[in-house]
């Protein structure tokens, strides 16, 4: 029967969806909401040229959660994971070249 090969070729190249549990997203959440106090923390705390560091690093590590959790980005496909990994990439350059140019600069000898 044609219409069952058909209906067969067309399942073949649906995408699955991956089901994420509740619990899942509750426990990212609350990763987040410490993150979120650990950087109100920080804020308080002098730790000299460290504290920009610190609040980056808590930033980061808040956004890959939400980018592998949220976005789903941890259950798609190695297109979308090559995509989100070019973009990391291009910001990346951006902000090499941004502290090239600051550091290069002579600053006061003008």
């Amino acid at each position: 029967m044609q219409h069952d090969k058909d209906f067969e070729s067309i399942e073949e190249h649906e995408h699955h969806h991956h089901v994420v549990p509740p619990r899942i997203y509750i426990t990212i959440l609350l990763a987040l909401l410490v993150g979120t106090a650990a950087t109100v923390g920080a804020s308080y705390i002098d730790l000299g040229p460290l504290n920009p560091v610190i609040a980056l690093a808590i930033a980061a590590t808040k956004m890959i959660l939400v980018v592998l959790f949220f976005m789903h980005v941890k259950y798609s496909t190695k297109l979308t994971k090559l995509t989100v990994g070019a973009g990391l990439f291009t910001f990346l350059i951006l902000v090499g070249m941004t502290l090239s140019d600051y550091w290069t600069r002579a600053w006061g000898r003008w």
